[in-house]
């Protein structure tokens, strides 16, 4: 019988605290939530290994590393209520969930909807929210927020998910330049972002946040 806590216990300790993600808030999450059971089930033996799991159709579980730092870039506080956009079969949202004061998970895919919604109820994630929505649109009934995660690359972020953070609140996404990438934070200050490079780190590119064509005349 494979030890899974184990397991926890080993990605924290050769990949989040190696990467100076040192927050105790972030550790601990990190060592509570049985990640193997937030992805598919022929994943489970390498639901700790360094890199991103595919859930299929362009979507990956982000890799241990890269949630952690962005969560800690992000320093999310105890009162805050957070937008996690993209979050496949919920385990992004299961670690905020244990930082913040309330977390609301988006997701397009009708299936995995339903499984993160399952899921997050079994481990007992109460101050999650499940919405179902085009991610490009955010969740703009449930906001403002003061955080937003996005789980998965962009070339782009609309405007319709920036206006959906308080002023003063953070973003973080992984902007993709072909297979590179970096994690870069956003500020909301005057009605505008102002982005600072983080760490680097790659994901596909999520739906709706590609690089709108332009058109030269």
């Amino acid at each position: 019988m494979t030890d899974y806590s184990a397991r926890r216990t080993l990605m924290v300790d050769t990949q989040i605290r190696p990467s100076d993600v040192t927050k105790f808030p972030i550790i601990q999450a990190m060592l509570s939530v049985p990640r193997e059971r937030f992805v598919p089930d022929a994943a489970r033996e390498i639901a700790y290994m360094d890199g991103n799991i595919d859930l299929g159709g362009g979507r990956v579980v982000l890799e241990p590393r890269t949630l952690a730092k962005m969560l800690d870039a992000l320093a999310i506080a105890p009162d805050e209520l957070v937008l996690d956009l993209g979050c496949g079969l919920g385990y992004s949202t299961a670690v905020i969930a244990r930082l913040a004061e309330a977390v609301v998970a988006l997701e397009e895919d009708p299936d995995l909807t339903k499984e993160a919604e399952t899921l997050l109820g079994e481990v007992g994630a109460d101050n999650a929210a499940v919405v179902e929505g085009a991610l490009a649109g955010g969740a703009a009934r449930h906001g403002p927020y003061d955080a937003i995660l996005l789980q998965g690359g962009v070339e782009d972020v609309p405007a319709a998910v920036t206006d959906q953070l308080k002023e003063g609140g953070r973003i973080a996404a992984l902007f993709m330049t072909g297979p590179l990438g970096q994690c870069r934070i956003g500020h909301r200050h005057d009605g505008g972002i102002s982005w600072r490079f983080a760490f680097n780190a790659a994901a596909p590119v999520l739906p709706g946040f590609e690089r709108k064509a332009e058109f030269v005349l």
